[in-house]
């Protein structure tokens, strides 16, 4: 039988299914490492398939009344959502840096942000707007109304372990929907943190349901019950395949916010120091692993040599170490798998060519465990190496040159990817020819923190399907009914 103190840091959580903490049927547990030390911080509940019907169950009779309670009372409990997720952040942006390494300051603010999704779809549940046509008989009335698409299955990413599922969860929420969330395994605590959250907002017991364990097992089942309407995933490209696979034969409601690989274009008329010292920065945020990170350099060949340079010189001065640490700038990747990739990526681009201009190895002075890499720039890198079509999810930044616009687009658009992509000018003709031409869902123009609550987020291609976030965000979450009445 579990004991309390077998979870660990999770002590106070577990499954939640309509609206307790619980232990899995027959207690079995999960190791969570810590990626700094590689040491265990706790044990999470592997779920089985009662756990996992008696959430879904859950869902499904909380969804009968959700669905017709009042936007203005949703919304009032997203708020006070919000306002706890923001209480707690200093607390819970601990128990994320724990989970992941990542820096304590860049976890508080990704705490920060999971609550403006709450608050940004609190308005959104108030503002689902229907139609009206004017018919063409007068005794005719023609109406679209939107309604919630039912009980929804999220799963969630371990990169963003709080942005992630609060996405999700809050577009659900104001659309009427109720919710099964399955975090990822390495970062389930920060989830289960927001759930807490929402919990103590006073939402509804059944509302929201969240479950740990074996992801491809969870998936088969939630995605194969009928009382499941739709499917949400944050993961790979080879993950969303399977689901899709998985739910196309249940006919569900799917997005996917997939993998990308995201280029950036530094064009001749750029202000090169300046693109170089953002790229940078920007690049080794969260170790690299962001699905929207800018991944692929392309600069102008007048400007290529100056960018390296500068680019070098920053990734060398960024301090590497745990996420507790005040002066850290970037912490260790996740987990081991992540850092053997990065690994294997850069040998091959040396292999194929590729001139080593900082990183490349583990920093000193961090002894022998954690999953560290020190932020690398390959300079030169050829098409021909790996890096340049496998997402790295790393601090590793492959820099290439172009010579005209029309090449820049091409190696913009070489991999199948089609997430987020960016493009440094002065030039408006160029910036609008350039954004128009690049084949993804997001375009930044001389800035690269395009994420936010209120803009949509997704791609193209192999990078998924859906928005989240956004006046549309809230749509993948409902179904259009047509109502003609003939009077």
């Amino acid at each position: 039988m579990m004991k309390r103190e077998d979870l660990g840091l999770y002590s106070a959580y577990g499954l939640f299914i309509n609206g307790q903490w619980q232990a899995a049927t027959g207690g079995a547990l999960r190791e969570v490492i810590d990626p700094t030390n590689e040491e265990v911080i706790g044990h999470i509940p592997v779920a089985v398939r009662a756990d996992l019907d008696l959430a879904v169950d859950a869902a499904h009779d909380a969804f009968r009344s959700w669905r017709n309670t009042s936007p203005w009372d949703r919304a009032s409990l997203m708020h006070r959502t919000a306002s706890l997720i923001r209480e707690r952040a200093d607390e819970n942006a601990r128990l994320m840096s724990s989970e992941t390494g990542k820096p304590f300051a860049q976890a508080r603010g990704e705490l920060n942000d999971a609550a403006d999704q709450f608050d940004w779809y609190a308005g959104e549940t108030q503002r689902i707007y229907g139609q009206t046509f004017q018919a063409r008989m007068p005794e005719v009335r023609m109406q679209v109304r939107f309604e919630p698409v039912g009980v929804v299955a999220a799963f969630s990413a371990w990169n963003f372990p709080a942005l992630l599922p609060a996405r999700k969860i809050a577009a659900a929420l104001g659309a009427g929907c109720t919710v099964v969330v399955k975090p990822a395994s390495e970062a389930a605590g920060s989830c289960m943190a927001l759930v807490q959250a929402i919990h103590d907002a006073g939402f509804p017991p059944g509302v929201v349901n969240l479950v740990t364990g074996d992801s491809g097992f969870i998936s088969e089942v939630l995605a194969s019950s009928p009382k499941v309407a739709k499917i949400t995933l944050t993961g790979s490209s080879s993950v969303g395949r399977k689901m899709l696979h998985l739910a196309a034969e249940g006919i569900k409601r799917v997005s996917m916010e997939l993998g990308g690989h995201a280029p950036v274009l530094v064009f001749e008329d750029a202000d090169i120091d300046l693109a170089a010292e953002q790229c940078a920065r920007f690049k080794y945020r969260n170790c690299g692993q962001v699905c929207a990170s800018p991944s692929r350099f392309f600069v102008h060949e007048s400007g290529y040599a100056r960018f390296t340079e500068r680019f070098a010189e920053v990734a060398r001065s960024l301090k590497v170490g745990p996420g507790f640490a005040a002066d850290t700038d970037v912490g260790p990747l996740a987990n081991r798998r992540g850092l053997v990739h990065a690994q294997s990526l850069i040998a091959n681009a040396l292999d194929c060519g590729a001139r080593l201009a900082a990183g490349g190895q583990r920093p000193q002075g961090l002894g022998s465990k954690g999953y560290y890499l020190a932020p690398t720039v390959l300079a030169d890198v050829p098409q021909i190496a790996r890096i340049m079509q496998d997402e790295p999810f790393a601090p590793v930044a492959p820099i290439a040159s172009f010579s005209s616009f029309d090449e820049a687009i091409a190696l913009a658009n070489a991999t199948p990817y089609g997430l987020a992509s960016y493009l440094f000018t002065r030039s408006l003709k160029t910036a609008t020819l350039a954004s128009e031409a690049i084949e993804a869902g997001m375009v930044g123009i001389n800035e690269l923190a395009i994420a936010s609550a209120e803009m949509p987020f997704g791609g193209t291609k192999d990078s998924g399907m859906g928005r989240e976030g956004g006046a549309l965000g809230i749509r993948d979450y409902l179904e259009a009914k047509y109502i003609k009445t003939r009077l």
